[in-house]
């Protein structure tokens, strides 16, 4: 009986040892790992050693775009070394020696590339009764992974109120309110093909209404957000739309097209 009991201890003190041992293997993995993806650090060298170049970002428009470049070289490049944006140039100044100046450079190489271009035509094709009775086509070249918006029509002035005081002529004050086609569009070009987040609105004047005696303008309105996957030169539709109080249909689709 003792001797089972001194079995029984001995392989739980086994397990015990053994779980333990995994639970370490397993919490040292993570450290492994990050330390794998962080460069080693290395000693400061001395001023003599250190220089000052400015490198250009030929292919970045937005400033988030040289941010995340400017994120990416702290994160390789040693602690000690100095990194400056300067935003209004497109540049980044770096203080550092050879070594980290020559992966400062391939960084930026890998990073600031050539955005494609496409060009985005969206069809908004209008049927009353089942019946076309007009089609419109917008186009617009956008970059990927920036936003692009379009706008064409009129703005419309709207009364909001008056003002004056004794003596003073009465002064009106307006709002204009933008009447025709908005379109705003962000064409990413991701690993499984295109992806674009868009709105598109279109407006335009009904019949006014009489408010307490004023005539105010009736704004009509037609608008689709969302986000899709695209492949190149193949249209999709976006959506299709049941103009409310009429008989007309609107149907809206868009092709993405590469530009050589």
């Amino acid at each position: 009986m003792n001797r089972t009991l001194h079995v029984l201890a001995g392989g739980l003190l086994a397990l015990t040892l053994t779980g333990s041992a995994i639970a370490q293997s397993n919490d040292a993995k993570p450290a492994d790992a990050k330390a794998a993806e962080r460069p080693a650090y290395t000693p400061r060298p001395p001023d003599s050693d250190f220089v000052i170049k400015t490198y250009h970002l030929s292919n970045v428009s937005q400033q988030n775009d040289a941010n995340e470049i400017l994120i990416a070289m702290r994160n390789m490049l040693q602690p000690w070394v100095k990194i400056y944006l300067v935003a209004s140039e497109n540049s980044v100044v770096l203080d550092a020696p050879a070594d980290q100046q020559a992966l400062a450079q391939k960084i930026i190489t890998e990073l600031d590339r050539p955005r494609e271009i496409y060009r985005l035509t969206f069809t908004l094709a209008d049927s009353d009764n089942g019946k076309r009775v007009g089609i419109q086509h917008i186009s617009m070249i956008v970059a990927a992974g920036q936003r692009t918006v379009l706008k064409q029509g009129d703005k419309i002035p709207v009364a909001t109120g008056t003002y004056g005081k004794g003596s003073d002529p009465m002064q009106t004050q307006f709002q204009y309110l933008d009447i025709g086609m908005n379109l705003d569009a962000t064409l990413e070009d991701t690993p499984n093909g295109l992806q674009l987040k868009s709105k598109i609105e279109q407006s335009s004047l009904g019949e006014p209404s009489t408010i307490a005696g004023v005539q105010e303008p009736v704004i009509r309105q037609t608008s689709v957000e969302g986000t899709s996957k695209l492949s190149p030169g193949k249209p999709i539709t976006l959506g299709s739309i049941d103009v409310t109080g009429t008989t007309r249909h609107i149907d809206i689709e868009v092709v993405a097209e590469p530009i050589s």
